[in-house]
C-alpha cells in the first residue's frame, strides 16, 4: 500500500503562513516607525497625542469589527489582526495632532464602509486605511494638512520643496526628526519593518522596487534634474510608507508577476504626477487607490497562459 500514488485535489503546494501570522507580521513590521512617531512627536512630557490616535484606531477597528460581525450573525475574525493593521496604519498616516474623535470616525469607515460591506477580508477593492485617509482628507482637509513638529506648525518637507520656502536637511528627512505624520517621517524605521517582511517572505520586492524606480525615473525626468532633490522626494513624505506596506496589500494588489510590476510603474507614475504637477505636494495614497481599481483589468490581461495551452491564433 506504501508504494500507491495517492492523489489530492489542489492546491497541491501549501504553505504554513496563514492569515493571522501574515498580518500580525506586518504589525510587527510597523513598531519600529510607530515607535519613533511616539517618540518624535513627544516634544513635551504630557504630549501623549501620538500614542492615543494609534491606541484609539486600533481599539476603534477591532472593536467596529467584533459588533459589526456580531450584529450581522458573520463569523467573528477579529482574532486575524487585519482590523488592528488597519487601525495601526491609519494612525500612522495621520498627523500627531490630528483630533481623536476625527480618527474614530476614520476608523469606523475604514471596517464598514471599505471593508465589510464588501464582504470583508479578502473583498475589499481598496486598502482599508488608505480609503479611510483619503475620507479623512475629503472630509477634514484642515485638521489633515496641519502638520506641528517641535511646537511649531509648520509645512512638510516635501511641501517646503514644493513651494520653494524652505530646504529640509536629507539626513533629517531620511532619520525622521521632521514633521510629517506618526509614521512617515523616518525611513530607517520603515526601511527596517521593510526587511523584517521581506526575511519572513511576507512580501515579496517586485511592487516597492518597481513603484520607488519608476517615481525615480519619472521625477527626474519632469521634477528637477537633481540628485539631492530626487533623494528628498524619495525620503519626504508617504512614499516609502505606501510602498511597502500599503501597496504590498495581497488583497489590493495583483497576484500576477507581470501584473505586479505594470502596478508598480502606474503607481510610479501616479504619484510623479500628483507631486510634481499636482497642487499637493504628496500623491501616495490617491495613487495606491486608483491603482488598486485597477487592478482587475491588470490580472486579466497578464494571467499567464497554462502549460499546454495553444495560444490564440487569428484572433479567436
Amino acid at each position: 500500500m506504501s508504494n500507491l500514488l495517492n492523489i489530492s485535489s489542489s492546491p497541491h503546494v501549501r504553505d504554513k503562513s496563514s492569515t493571522k501570522s501574515i498580518m500580525w507580521d506586518v504589525f510587527l513590521a510597523l513598531m519600529p516607525a510607530a515607535i519613533f512617531g511616539i517618540y518624535n512627536f513627544s516634544v513635551k512630557p504630557r504630549d501623549i497625542n501620538a500614542i492615543l490616535l494609534i491606541v484609539v484606531c486600533i481599539a476603534t477597528c477591532v472593536l467596529t469589527e467584533y459588533i459589526w460581525q456580531k450584529a450581522m450573525k458573520l463569523p467573528l475574525t477579529v482574532s486575524d489582526g487585519s482590523a488592528a493593521v488597519t487601525g495601526l496604519l491609519l494612525a500612522l498616516n495621520l498627523s500627531s495632532t490630528f483630533p481623536i474623535w476625527m480618527a474614530i470616525i476614520g476608523s469606523v469607515f475604514a471596517i464598514i464602509i471599505v471593508k465589510q460591506l464588501f464582504g470583508g477580508l479578502g473583498q475589499n477593492f481598496m486598502n482599508p486605511a488608505l480609503g479611510a485617509r483619503c475620507f479623512l482628507m475629503v472630509s477634514f482637509a484642515g485638521q489633515m494638512t496641519s502638520f506641528t513638529y517641535d511646537g511649531v506648525t509648520g509645512a512638510t518637507p516635501l511641501a517646503q520643496i514644493k513651494m520653494g520656502t524652505g530646504t529640509p536637511k536629507l539626513l533629517d528627512m531620511f532619520l525622521g526628526t521632521t514633521g510629517g505624520t506618526i509614521g512617515e517621517t523616518s525611513v530607517v524605521a520603515l526601511l527596517i519593518g521593510a526587511a523584517y517582511l521581506v526575511a519572513r517572505k511576507v512580501i515579496s520586492l517586485r511592487i516597492p522596487v518597481t513603484y520607488i524606480v519608476t517615481f525615480a525615473i519619472f521625477a527626474i525626468l519632469f521634477g528637477q534634474h537633481d540628485i539631492m532633490y530626487l533623494a528628498k522626494e524619495l525620503c519626504g513624505g508617504g512614499l516609502i510608507l505606501g510602498a511597502f506596506f500599503m501597496a504590498t496589500d495581497y488583497v489590493t494588489s495583483p497576484i500576477t508577476p507581470k501584473g505586479q510590476i505594470v502596478f508598480g510603474i502606474i503607481l510610479g507614475v501616479l504619484t510623479g504626477v500628483f507631486r510634481i504637477f499636482g497642487a499637493s505636494a504628496e500623491g501616495v495614497s490617491y495613487a495606491i487607490i486608483i491603482s488598486n481599481l485597477l487592478v482587475p483589468l491588470i490580472e486579466r490581461v497578464t494571467i499567464p497562459v497554462p502549460f499546454g495551452k495553444e495560444g490564440i491564433k487569428d484572433g479567436k
